[in-house]
């Protein structure tokens, strides 16, 4: 029988970025009364990913860069990152304040980083990251929750009106459910059928459901099974329902997230290769602005680097190679 697939990166991504002042007050109220949420909140991936590329990464199920203006006026905005963690992670502390220094290095803005540990363990809590050498000393320290607490809290959760309360419920039976399709199957109809009764708007259900089926999947005949019996409670509830087409909406976004993913690890994996080939070639790190460059072109020509490196001589010769600028911007989609 097949798995569930439990790749969450695209859901968690997408529920942060719609209901982003939401995560901030369910996960961090005191971080969200600094926010003045009367001004534009802008998302900057791109910018995140230009300063994390060289980093070696655990399972992560989402990681973001948002920039917030500050309710006390002392400084206009500030970035908020946000680290969604899926499993333990040696060196973890230590990769978010490279972060978060870096972050503030290159944009020389204040930078707030915040972590959700997704994980299933009890025990690893990581919040803070320290050295000392000689009487210089390193004090950073990031706050973090673990979604595994809120176990003890499902009555609370069952309760709430926040769009978290659903995504850390869902979050929490996928993993309960792992191996289990049957329970898996039982779960998922009630966190739908709550949606229902909670008197969510249809695009907030719409929303909530896309998360919900995406974390808890189940095997085709469970999944058939499952849309035949919602469409029973659906009619007989006179409720508006989640129609043939926003379903088929549904599949396309969770096929096509995971494809966009698979695809920007490889780009990735081979930005990477690649330079680790040249340094060790060459003797000499790479130029500071030639990763940017290299994440820009499209697979196709990054292979054809790599087959080009040995016959390369110094890193003149190399950025030589590389399509002008105004060539690779013209290639990515608008």
């Amino acid at each position: 029988m097949q798995q569930p697939n439990d790749d969450f990166d695209s859901p968690w991504k997408n529920a942060i970025e719609w209901y982003f002042e939401e995560f901030m007050a369910f996960f961090f109220p005191v971080a969200h009364e600094g926010i003045d949420w009367s001004m534009p909140v802008e998302f900057l991936d791109k910018e995140l990913q230009q300063v994390v590329r060289d980093a070696e990464l655990g399972r992560r199920y989402a990681d973001k860069l948002a920039k917030v203006f500050k309710k006390d006026g002392v400084e206009q905005w500030v970035y908020v990152h946000i680290e969604v963690q899926g499993g333990h992670e040696t060196g973890f502390e230590q990769r978010v304040y490279t972060y978060n220094y870096r972050l503030f290095d290159r944009y020389n803005q204040h930078v707030a980083s915040f972590v959700v540990l997704a994980d299933a363990s009890s025990k690893w809590r990581p919040n803070a990251f320290q050295y000392e050498l000689w009487g210089c000393e390193v004090n950073f320290k990031f706050p973090s929750i673990k979604l595994v607490d809120y176990n003890d809290r499902w009555l609370e959760l069952e309760s709430g009106r926040n769009p978290f309360t659903t995504v850390v419920m869902a979050h929490l039976k996928a993993q309960e459910t792992r191996r289990n399709p049957k329970a898996r199957y039982d779960a998922k109809f009630y966190l739908i059928r709550r949606l229902y009764e909670s008197g969510y708007a249809r695009d907030d259900i719409v929303k909530l459901f896309n998360f919900i089926d995406w974390v808890m999947q189940l095997p085709q005949e469970l999944e058939i099974d499952f849309w035949r019996d919602l469409e029973q409670y659906e009619e007989a509830h006179r409720m508006e329902y989640v129609t043939s087409v926003e379903r088929i909406g549904i599949e396309k976004g969770r096929i096509e997230g995971r494809e966009e993913g698979r695809i920007e690890g490889q780009q990735a994996g081979t930005t990477r290769t690649l330079l680790r080939i040249l340094e060790h070639r060459l003797d000499q790190k790479a130029p500071e602005e030639l990763p940017q460059r290299l994440q820009l072109l499209p697979m196709e020509q990054l292979e054809q680097l790599i087959d080009d490196v040995l016959l390369i001589e110094s890193w003149q010769a190399f950025i030589q190679r590389l399509p002008a600028q105004d060539d690779t911007d013209k290639s990515q989609p608008q």
